[in-house]
């Protein structure tokens, strides 16, 4: 298949999961707010719904991350950049779009950015490769001699 069709695909697999992700957040806020009016009980009931709001704001929160990546890769797809690294400018493997669609980093710069090696303008950023601790640690002195 050739990479066009598979970008179509992709893109139709956006747009579903997009309208998924917003009737799930729109059933999720309004079960969110009959919880916030449901008022009395006891401890028990108050400590299961303060449990349950919190598992479901992390959801809602989750969900909501999700959908801003999935308007952000469309319109990326409307502005012709779509599958090309935001950082190396490179190409982004069909398999990387297939597993992630709104990836916006080709492998090789998502690993680098994972590990705090680039910079806004995509070069290595030099001054993270190494990790101080976040400290002003000093290396111990070494008794070296030269001859």
């Amino acid at each position: 298949m050739a990479r066009k069709e598979t970008l179509a695909k992709i893109e139709a697999v956006l747009k579903q999961r997009r309208e998924a992700l917003q009737n799930a957040l729109a059933g999720d806020h309004s079960l969110l707010e009959q919880m916030q009016q449901h008022g009395g009980g006891d401890v028990i009931d108050f400590a299961s719904d303060s449990t349950f709001g919190e598992i479901s704001s992390q959801l809602v929160e989750v969900a909501s991350r999700e959908l801003r990546n999935i308007e952000i890769a469309l319109k990326r797809i409307q502005a012709g950049k779509y599958g090309k690294c935001e950082y190396c400018n490179g190409t982004i493997g069909l398999p990387r779009l297939q597993a992630l669609p709104y990836a916006t980093m080709c492998i090789n710069c998502q690993r680098q950015s994972e590990r705090n090696e680039l910079d806004k303008s995509g070069n290595p950023d030099w001054g993270k490769v190494f990790d101080s601790h976040g400290d002003d640690r000093t290396l111990p002195d070494l008794d070296i001699h030269f001859s």
